[in-house]
């Protein structure tokens, strides 16, 4: 289906084709994605369900639940697009689906960094100065924050969507892709996208960026201070606090800075490379999320070991 405007035919609806070169092995690349999927889900709705369960949690775990909500929106609007493009050849979408996939994902990821970066404050505050801890960090500040971030993600991903939904289409309607990435995507339009390539690229420094710089200032302090305990038990039980947010961390920010520099600049990389590494940081962030924090959180496992049990007594 197309439309006529001033720049000729635009395509309204799009056929996403999957990863370009690999479709023998769609289906089988297929289910990594499905279990991945199920995973991510499961996990993190039982973290968020154990948050709001156990009262001792509330304190320590109020930002590993507004993680695992971001996590569980990021998971819905991305990694079921490719078992049914595989499966059940539904690679199909309108301009106004396409528009906002492309808002959830962006602004999941910016939120998701906002809350990260909101986590190390959390750190710095609980471990350099601990007895401040609930004045500083109180239940009001928290739903303060929480919305600043959601209202930051917000207000610079809406033109992003507008840019978006503005490009003409006029060249063809197939996209080799799993979902619908912004940048991914306007390479394909039959106009100038200058405008959106840095507007992409000012969002990217002024969010994304700007967090990760603020969290490595903020762990400069935390591990300044820790290693200054005057123990070896206080220095290794401080850094088990924070342990779980640095792999998290890790796991967010690497992958996702060399996927954005392939996308950027990587012009000889093959595209079935560019999409894979998009798909691995959409599939592995919300799956390892979950398992991270409920491996190293005490009070998780105890709680998780607490509803297994239950479930035999009733058995």
């Amino acid at each position: 289906m197309a439309t006529l405007n001033h720049t000729g035919v635009s395509y309204t609806v799009f056929h996403l084709l999957g990863i370009p070169g690999l479709q023998d092995q769609h289906v089988w690349i297929s289910i990594p994605f499905f279990i991945s999927c199920v995973i991510a889900l499961f996990g993190n709705s039982l973290l968020i369900f154990i948050s709001l369960t156990k009262r001792s949690l509330h304190e320590p775990m109020y930002l590993f639940c507004l993680l695992a909500g971001a996590d569980i929106v990021l998971s819905t609007a991305t990694v079921p697009q490719a078992p049914a493009i595989s499966w059940f050849y539904a690679g199909a979408i309108s301009l106004d689906g396409y528009v906002t996939q492309i808002f959830f994902i962006h602004a999941t990821f910016i939120t998701e960094s906002g809350i990260l970066l909101v986590m190390a404050l959390d750190c710095y505050v609980a471990i350099c100065d601990p007895l401040h801890y609930t004045t500083v960090l109180s239940h009001a500040t928290i739903i303060k924050i929480g919305l600043a971030v959601v209202l930051r993600s917000f207000c610079v991903i809406i033109a992003d969507v507008f840019l978006a939904k503005w490009l003409p289409f006029c060249r063809n309607n197939l996209l080799p892709h799993t979902y619908c990435e912004h940048m991914a995507v306007a390479k394909f339009a039959c106009a100038d996208i200058c405008v959106n390539v840095w507007y992409g690229l000012s969002v990217l420094l002024c969010t994304v960026v700007l967090d990760a710089l603020l969290i490595l200032v903020s762990y400069r302090f935390i591990l300044y201070t820790v290693f200054h305990f005057p123990s070896r038990g206080a220095q290794l039980k401080a850094l088990g606090t924070c342990g779980s947010h640095l792999g998290v961390i890790s796991m967010f920010y690497l992958p996702g800075i060399f996927t954005i520099i392939t996308q950027w600049f990587g012009h000889h990389v093959p595209l079935h490379t560019h999409i894979l590494l998009a798909n691995v940081c959409m599939l592995a962030l919300p799956m390892l999320n979950a398992i991270i924090y409920g491996i190293k959180t005490r009070q998780i496992q105890e709680r998780v070991l607490s509803l297994l049990s239950s479930q035999r007594k009733w058995c």
